[in-house]
């Protein structure tokens, strides 16, 4: 009896431990990533992390995202979940060759090698950072002679070749949608116009744009992305 009776306290002392130990384990799959953290995303975007070789997103992009040089884009109020997307799709993947959004004739671009060693959650900081700042410095629309096809494209697209009016995804006036399009409105029409011709050439290729792109002439490109700088 008594040897029946050990026999059952140690069967249970063991399904009891399993118990925790699938408790443990419970607890930690549901931890989830932590929240993104602005603070901490100010302060890796104006100072960067020398240790991580991470450098300063504010030497090229400017104080709080608003940038002076048409060849570095306007960060300040872009949406945060389209900032963190695509500073992960600048990252080379592990066992990838080369990362998800690239420059010209499909080669990485410079931010490869700035973004490479940013983790998930410095992304998500930078990010919610960046969103929530003003766009003190927009830039402006400057060919008056393109304002009526610029016009055209963005409100109505060019239904003959399938162009679809691109207010549709980035908002009427160009403020773009969360989590899904950027913002355009104040943005350098320099960068936009690169940016189509690389979805164009199908150097880009980590979204829809391609197809949209691939439709349209340099002129309407030229068009359209002079006429969304001037939106506000």
């Amino acid at each position: 009896m008594k040897r029946v009776l050990s026999r059952m306290l140690v069967a249970s002392g063991l399904m009891l431990g399993a118990s925790v130990i699938s408790s443990s384990f419970a607890a930690e799959g549901a931890a989830g990533p932590a929240k993104p953290d602005a603070a901490k995303g100010a302060q890796l975007y104006d100072q960067g992390d020398a240790s991580r070789g991470i450098v300063a997103c504010a030497s090229c992009h400017g104080a709080a995202g608003n940038s002076s040089i048409p060849a570095n884009p306007n960060l300040a109020a872009q949406p945060h979940e389209y900032l963190a997307k695509q500073l992960a799709d600048f990252q080379t993947k592990q066992g990838a060759e080369k990362p998800a959004r690239n420059g010209p004739g499909g080669n990485p671009t410079p931010m490869t090698a700035m973004a490479q060693n940013l983790t998930p959650q410095d992304m998500q900081n930078v990010a919610l950072y960046l969103a929530q700042q003003p766009l003190k410095q927009p830039a402006t629309a400057g060919h008056e002679d393109l304002v009526e096809l610029g016009r055209k494209i963005w409100r109505g697209g060019l239904p003959d070749r399938n162009v679809p009016a691109c207010a549709a995804c980035h908002s009427a006036n160009g403020a773009g949608l969360p989590s899904q399009y950027p913002r355009l409105a104040g943005q350098f029409p320099s960068y936009i116009e690169e940016q189509l011709k690389l979805f164009r050439s199908g150097d880009r290729s980590n979204n829809v744009m391609h197809d949209i792109a691939d439709r349209m002439s340099d002129t309407d490109i030229k068009a359209v992305s002079d006429y969304a700088a001037g939106l506000r």
